[in-house]
């Protein structure tokens, strides 16, 4: 007798069930979200950015909302929270504001007029009231609860910003961080439908993104390249003019993209009232100057035996390594404030390390060929190009 089939699993069909609705459930994290004060909500939405959910239940009768925000800071209870609205624009200045965080060891949620990126604890615009926090130590989640007075009119037109911070010092949220996730928190709500949408800045972080790579590949990047090739490879008699005309090639490619990117960063500055990267700003306007002056390098060199070369010689090399230093250092500082992955910042370093690797290298050879030419008695001194496009100079000294 044929021995029959083992009987399948006790629950199979619904344990199946429930794999297949695992996705489902997971894609709704606020409709799993219980509060300590056993408050219920007639919505809940999870917001586009940040984890952060939203639960809350209006009451058009009197313009009123009961709302419940859900967030988890970057280093939990250190960190803060906060939900706002904006009457007057879609992004985070003139957004008024509940931000949440540990304070002299309870949680508080106070108001904030956010006008700068500086913010100060200040009355806001719409009437709050009952308004308190807690943070659940389970999920690593602040909560603010409040209720509060909404414009009157239509709800759907409601901008809401959220946000969250990773430190508070002295009692002041410090400035969170500009990741894509951060840059997006903010969007529409409609009280009546119960929905939301995203408020984008993808247009912003994609200009970021074009601001970055142009200067990193100008500044950062062709300079430095542009530099250790009118250092080491003139030095060799074989390599002229080749030198010449590549060292002018990727000094004035750099500069017509540096100055792509240094317009990119004028346009986002003016986009970006209130926000303000001083270090930033100063240095790559002191780039762009000092590399515009660098350019007429090209136009006022004057011959090899002008009474006025030797000057030349040290307002042209004086700049090109300020330029040098000031790219990088401008770079990093930009890498700081874009925050992008941590691979970018990484391959950045290892490129311009192994930049600097070839430049010590080629000292030493170019070191080592100065000396056997010395022994020898031969020349020491490298072959400085083409004169104005006037034949090949003779030797200027290192």
């Amino acid at each position: 007798m044929a021995t029959p089939p083992p009987p399948p699993p006790r629950g199979g069909p619904l344990l199946l069930l429930l794999l297949l609705l695992a996705p489902a459930a997971d894609a709704l994290v606020c409709s799993s979200q219980k509060f300590s004060n056993n408050v219920l909500y007639s919505t809940c939405l999870d917001l586009p950015t940040l984890s952060a959910s939203l639960h809350f239940s209006y009451d058009a009768a009197n313009s009123s909302a009961a709302v419940a925000f859900v967030a988890a800071p970057p280093k939990g209870e250190d960190g803060w929270a906060s939900w706002a609205l904006n009457p007057t624009a879609t992004g985070m200045f003139g957004a008024q504001a509940l931000i949440a965080f540990r304070d002299a060891g309870a949680m508080t949620v106070k108001t904030y007029n956010i006008t700068s990126t500086t913010v100060r604890e200040s009355p806001i615009s719409f009437e709050t009231w009952e308004r308190t926090a807690e943070y659940n130590s389970a999920d690593g989640t602040m909560r603010i609860f409040a209720k509060i007075k909404v414009p009157a009119g239509d709800p759907a037109k409601l901008n809401q910003v959220w946000q969250v911070g990773s430190s508070v010092t002295n009692g002041v949220p410090d400035a969170h961080a500009m990741a894509a996730a951060n840059l997006g928190a903010k969007g529409t709500l409609d009280l009546v439908t119960g929905t939301t949408t995203a408020g984008g800045g993808g247009s912003t972080i994609k200009k970021k993104n074009i601001h970055g790579i142009l200067n990193a590949v100008s500044w950062g990047i062709m300079f430095p390249i542009g530099a250790i090739i009118a250092r080491y490879v003139r030095a060799f008699p074989s390599a002229d003019p080749a030198w010449f005309y590549l060292h002018a090639f990727c000094q004035t490619s750099a500069y017509a993209i540096g100055v792509a990117g240094w317009g990119t960063g004028l346009k986002l500055g003016s986009q970006s009232t209130g926000i303000q990267y001083t270090g930033h700003r100063n240095i790559g306007i002191a780039l762009f100057a000092l590399a515009t002056v660098q350019i007429f390098a090209l136009f006022l060199r004057p011959k090899k035996d002008h009474k006025y070369r030797f000057y030349w010689n040290i307002y042209h090399h004086g700049l090109g390594y300020t330029i040098l230093i000031l790219g990088i250092l401008n770079v990093f500082k930009g890498l700081d404030i874009l925050q992008p992955d941590n691979k970018w910042k990484s391959a950045y370093i290892i490129l311009i390390s192994v930049l600097g690797g070839v430049a010590v290298v080629l000292e030493l050879i170019t070191w080592i060929v100065v000396l056997k030419r010395k022994k020898s008695g031969e020349p020491t001194k490298p072959y400085d190009g083409y004169n104005n496009g006037q034949g090949r100079q003779q030797p200027l000294a290192i």
